[in-house]
């Protein structure tokens, strides 16, 4: 085999790859009413956090961050079969936090925030949860949800767009999708 074919195989290979970790990023490949639970975690891996209802139902999350700008809510019926997946780091999720929440509330609508950026301020006996989402503007921002720490109740959300520079490294800020 010369340089020029086994250069073409490893450029499909990676390209195949590619494609593979795409359809596992958002579970794209699956099918609401075909796909099962065990397709959802074959595909998508081990969700971060699961929630069971009493009726059998649950409800998977799959965040893609910290670098990514998605989490990915799996919500599968109590028959064993996927109902639906979405995206719910967006303005409809966003609108559903509400000041008075617990912290499950939160996390049930969200997932689970960037745990490298909780921060808590004494001054104002404050937890802030932050996540990373691609605005309706294409820019890279972040979501805080503003915890009263003594009761771990929501007090206030709010949106910024990224810095240019956070942390040391620079972040695009534009979305890269």
């Amino acid at each position: 085999m010369n340089a020029t074919a086994s250069t073409r195989i490893l450029v499909i290979a990676l390209f195949a790859a590619l494609l593979a970790a795409c359809a596992a990023y958002d579970g794209r490949a699956l099918v609401p009413g075909v796909a099962r639970l065990a397709d959802v975690e074959r595909v998508m891996g081990a969700p971060a956090l699961r929630w069971k209802a009493a009726d059998g139902s649950e409800q998977l999350a799959y965040p893609r961050g910290p670098l990514g700008y998605h989490t990915f809510m799996a919500h599968i019926g109590a028959g064993g079969r996927l109902l639906r997946i979405e995206n719910v780091l967006d303005a409809k999720g966003f609108a559903a936090i509400r000041a008075g929440m617990s912290e499950d509330e939160v996390l049930r609508v969200l997932g689970p925030p960037d745990a490298a950026r909780t921060q808590y301020f004494a001054a104002r006996d404050e937890l802030v949860w932050d996540w990373r989402y691609c605005d309706d503007w294409n820019m890279t921002a972040r979501f805080y949800v503003l915890f009263d720490n003594g009761s771990r109740r929501v007090r206030s959300t709010m949106s910024q767009e990224e810095s240019v520079v956070a942390d040391a490294v620079l972040v695009y800020p534009f979305c890269g999708h």
